[in-house]
């Protein structure tokens, strides 16, 4: 070893190569810190993840459930709006058959109304005319009377003979009014 500066180096530590008592105290403070992370914080750290495995995995499965969930409600909601327009539809039939009874039974009913007043109107109209015939008979056979009792010059007051004049009379003007009514009714 002649050379000065390899005798040093071989003397000095290297800083690549540590000391063997340094490797051995790196060596127990590695296995001492490996039993205390595996005793203590490993079971932390492995609870942790299981509740996040847990929390996550139960996230999903709620989620699922509720997709599943909203799914039946939406078949639910689709299944009560077919079976609402079905009622719907059912209801405004009814109504329309309902509103078609009601305007043939109010037809009905006018059409009754009216044939009862057209009756009660040719009841009337006879009555007023039979009336107004027998107030007419009267008030012509008394001036019928007295026009024959002027033209005879005698009086005519047996009332037998009046009857008959009157009744000569009425005949006369019956007869008249049926000639005037026939030629107006050929030539029509």
């Amino acid at each position: 070893m002649s050379d000065p500066v390899l005798w040093l180096a071989v003397q000095e530590p290297s800083p690549l190569a540590p000391e063997p008592g340094e490797i051995v105290v790196g060596i127990i403070a590695f296995v001492l810190l490996f039993l205390f992370l595996k005793k203590k914080v490993y079971p932390v750290f492995e609870k942790t993840f299981a509740e996040r495995t847990a929390a996550i995995e139960g996230g999903i499965e709620k989620a699922e459930k509720a997709q599943a969930e909203a799914a039946e409600a939406l078949e639910k909601y689709n299944a009560q709006l077919a079976e609402a327009r079905g009622e719907a539809g059912r209801i405004r039939t009814e109504a329309q058959s309902q509103r078609a009874e009601i305007v043939e039974e109010a037809r009905t009913e006018a059409r009754t109304e009216a044939q009862r007043i057209l009756e009660a109107a040719s009841a009337q109209i006879a009555s007023e005319r039979a009336q107004a015939m027998a107030e007419l008979r009267r008030d012509i056979g008394g001036l019928a009377v007295a026009l024959a009792s002027k033209v005879v010059g005698e009086s005519l007051e047996d009332e037998a003979r009046q009857r008959r004049t009157v009744e000569r009379f009425l005949a006369g003007l019956e007869q008249a009014d049926e000639q005037a009514v026939a030629p107006s009714g050929a030539a029509g």
